[in-house]
């Protein structure tokens, strides 16, 4: 479906790019792109647009446009700018244009629960909070209080139930918060489901687009591995840096191996230790009895 639609939008662009326009016809063309272009739009980017067979009259539309504008009639005028071309206001009109800027209201920011209790009562209205709490399954009394501030809805009377709720409805400044003309113009569910479709499609691409072409993580730690494998030639030597390195050192020296004594051994190895010099103690201890004896006895039988 998205293939035919591209082929056809296509064809519709070699139509249009094979008939030859005049500088008249050029002339509203000209017009709306330097409306809607943010930046001052070149004249190479027109004729890149509406093709190079189109140059002169591109040239002659524009000449024909700048006398337009420059007429006292019209409030605007086409400037040059940065070498564009950019719609912009009359200096002689900017007081009054001060006037309305400074007078003028922000547009309204709304955040994602603002906008779902909006589209809850636009779409059943006239509607009572439980009835939007229902479908939400969440509190919505202060986002009621955020759109009632915002002007975007309104009480429309009670409904006639027990309890008699207030009903809420949306307002004026809804419309043309969302450029509508009347409420007919609010967007089927068909065609919600279509642009949630086509949003989702284009996640996709980007996500797929954007996603790096890099090999998988496990992979390049696999090859990592392989490397330092193979810089240990079969000889038992490494090179460091790799492959022509001046500095070879064997395997053993690389990996010297530290012994260290076992947690649990170190107490039985400090009793052996105590036991070995108790032992030496004792026999000390009886040696020197044996020489005192000795040298008592000596004493004793020698002649008076």
């Amino acid at each position: 479906m998205a293939t035919q639609a591209k082929l056809q939008l296509e064809d519709v662009e070699d139509e249009l790019s094979s008939v030859t326009m005049t500088a008249a016809e050029l002339k509203p063309i000209l017009e709306a792109l330097i409306y809607v272009a943010e930046e001052p739009i070149a004249e190479a980017t027109l004729v890149t647009l509406l093709g190079k067979e189109h140059q002169e009259a591109i040239c002659e539309g524009l000449r024909l446009l700048l006398e337009h504008y420059q007429s006292a009639d019209c409030g605007l005028e086409i400037k040059e700018i940065a070498g564009g071309y950019k719609i912009a206001t009359k200096a002689e009109h900017h007081d009054w244009v001060r006037k309305y800027v400074k007078h003028h209201t922000p547009p309204t920011k709304l955040s994602l629960a603002s906008l779902e209790t909006l589209a809850v009562i636009a779409y059943r209205q006239p509607i009572t909070v439980p009835e939007i709490q229902e479908v939400r399954g969440v509190n919505a009394v202060s986002v009621l209080k955020t759109l009632l501030d915002k002007k975007l809805i309104t009480t429309s009377g009670r409904k006639n139930v027990i309890g008699r709720p207030i009903l809420y409805r949306t307002t004026k400044e809804f419309l043309i918060h969302f450029g509508l003309k009347n409420l007919d113009e609010l967007p089927s569910l068909e065609e919600f489901e279509d642009l949630a479709r086509s949003a989702a499609d284009a996640v996709a691409q980007t996500s797929a687009a954007e996603e790096p072409a890099g090999e998988d993580p496990g992979e390049a730690t696999l090859a990592q591995t392989g490397s330092a494998i193979e810089s240990v030639s079969p000889d038992g030597a490494t090179h460091e840096g790799g492959a022509g390195a001046a500095d070879e050192i064997t395997l053993e020296e690389a990996v010297e191996p530290v012994e260290a004594p076992a947690p649990d051994s170190i107490d039985g190895e400090m009793a052996e230790i105590q036991a070995v010099a108790a032992a030496e103690r004792i026999i000390e201890s009886a040696d020197n009895s044996i020489e005192s004896s000795e040298d008592s006895e000596g004493q004793t039988g020698k002649p008076s």
